[in-house]
This record gives C-alpha cells, structure tokens and sequence, in this order.
C-alpha cells in the first residue's frame, strides 16, 4: 500500500484513471517496531471458519494484514480465525452470510469495509474468494438443487464479489518508470480438476471451469487497476468424505508422490500478492496432480 490511497469515483471503472504517487508493492510494510506512515490494508476471505480459508487469514494476518472473516456455518471455526488473527495485531470482524442467498452475497463487501473501519479508514485491497460447496454429483444424479448449490457458491458469488470489490477498488500507483502498479488483488480459489477433469463432481467442476474463465476475462476487464489471480490446489486436506487411506493414496498418485499442505498454498497466495505483473492465471500446487500421464491408454500402448 501507498501512503495515499484513492479510491475511484463512484460507476468509474478500477481501471480507468491513475494515481500520481510513486507506488509500493501490494502488502508492503514497514519493517517491525517501525511506525507505520500507510494503514493496514484490508482483505476480505469468504470461508475462513476453517481449513485453508483459515490458513490464509492467519498467514495474512501475521503479514501485517486486517482481515474480515467470512463464514457460512463454521461460526466456532471463524471464531478461532479471529483469535489467531487478532493475536498476531490484525483487526479481525466476523461475517456471516449465506452465499447462495443474493442479499446476503450483496452486502458482504459493503460489510466488510465497515467492520474494517469503513470507508474513511481505506478500501479493500484484497478479496480472496475461498468459500466452496464441494458435493458427489454425477450426471446421473445430478437435480436442479445440487446445480444451483454449486453454481451460487462456487461462481455466482465470487462474480458479485468480484464486482463490488472492483468498485470500491484503491487505484493504481506508478512506479519510477511511470507504469501503473494495481492496488487491489482478487484471488479465486479454483482447482487443480479444472485442467484435469473427470465426470465426479460434475456441476462443482463445471462452476470452478467457468471460474477460471472469469478469473482471465475479469483480468481483462479490471486491468490495469485490480489483479485478478487464482489457486488451485490438488490433495491438500482430507475431505470430510474421505478416509486418511484413501487421502494418502490419492496423495501418493500424483507424480511428485505428495500433494500440498496449507504452507505450500499460502506460499502460491504471496506469490501473486507480490508478483506485479501477474493476472489472469492459476496457480496449480497439487503436488504434479493434473500432470498424471500413467493411465491405460499410455501404459498399455507405450506410446
């Protein structure tokens, strides 16, 4: 962050015009027991009541970041959130709110600016979009209800999101070169099935496919204001649905023959919070996942 953040005029593009400040890497702060001249930039994580939604917030947190915690259900897991997080100085608001329901998606981002401090305190420089419905579903299966599930949470609600944080979006800086830097950050959670799909979890796979579109045509249409990322992790927890053997082997099968742990995601999360010039791409740690090439077809042919 800068010491001057602007924010754009209201209906005007993240985009569209600069600021004149020389500008500062995103996440940048002053070294410990040093005053701070810029304010505490500000992120917003939907689902961190729990697993990597919490692993990133605490991580950012410690990085010198106030974060609003998002949470659905999970109230004791965001709970936990909040205390790590305000152990580590970070002001840390709990939010609850129903990503399938549009007035809740709505005014999740105007709630989360004002539980940070509101408007006079400074925008929101990140959005991490992390909540997710992850449910089996064939084609055979597959009803109305397990499509409008996984459609709400997994791509109507990162869009919403993504739109309001672009409005309220700090511009851009300029560098030394007078080329822009972008002040704000939006980082979808995806993963790593979208390039390597299978027919399981089939409108799951469908929404974070049509995530990753979005992820690059929101790229295109924010920049050069907002950095638009994604993530897109392999085996990294154990799913609720799964037993430690079946985790382990599915660990096991990909060609690094390990998966991810949170460590490594929230390494992938500073690298695109550091990276100036990356958007509109995702990051697959997954342990080689999507790399798999052992299959029949190879196996049996040689070829």
């Amino acid at each position: 962050m800068t010491d001057t953040v602007e924010t754009p005029a209201p209906g005007a593009s993240p985009g569209a015009s600069l600021g004149k400040q020389p500008g500062k890497q995103l996440g940048e702060h002053p070294a410990p027991g040093v005053p701070a001249a810029a304010p505490r930039p500000r992120a917003l994580i939907t689902g961190a009541g729990g697993r990597l939604g919490q692993a990133m917030a605490v991580h950012l947190a410690a990085r010198g970041w106030d974060v609003a915690i998002h949470y659905a259900s999970s109230a004791e897991g965001a709970e936990q959130t909040a205390a790590e997080c305000r152990a580590a100085g970070a002001l840390a608001p709990i939010l609850q709110a129903d990503l399938l329901d549009g007035a809740s998606v709505d005014a999740l981002v105007p709630s989360a600016l004002e539980a940070l401090g509101g408007a006079q305190a400074g925008p929101l420089s990140l959005l991490i979009n992390n909540a997710s419905i992850f449910e089996p579903e064939t084609l055979d299966s597959m009803t109305a209800e397990s499509w409008e599930r996984a459609i709400g949470s997994n791509l109507r609600a990162p869009v919403v999101l993504a739109r309001a944080f672009a409005a309220q979006a700090p511009r851009p800086m300029l560098d030394a070169a007078g080329e822009p830097i972008a002040q704000a950050v939006i980082v979808n959670m995806i993963d790593q099935r979208v390039w390597k799909p299978t027919p399981y979890f089939m409108s799951y796979t469908l929404a974070k496919s049509a995530l990753m579109t979005f992820t690059q045509t929101a790229a295109q249409a924010l920049a050069p204001g907002v950095r638009v990322g994604a993530i897109g992790p392999g085996p990294t927890l154990r799913g609720l649905r799964q037993s430690e053997a079946h985790f382990r082997n599915q660990r096991a099968g990909c060609i690094l023959k390990r998966g991810a742990d949170p460590e490594d995601i929230v390494v992938a999360l500073d690298f695109i919070l550091g990276c100036k010039a990356f958007t509109g791409q995702m990051l697959a740690i997954d342990g080689g996942q999507h790399l798999a090439w052992q299959t029949p077809d190879v196996m049996q042919s040689g070829e």
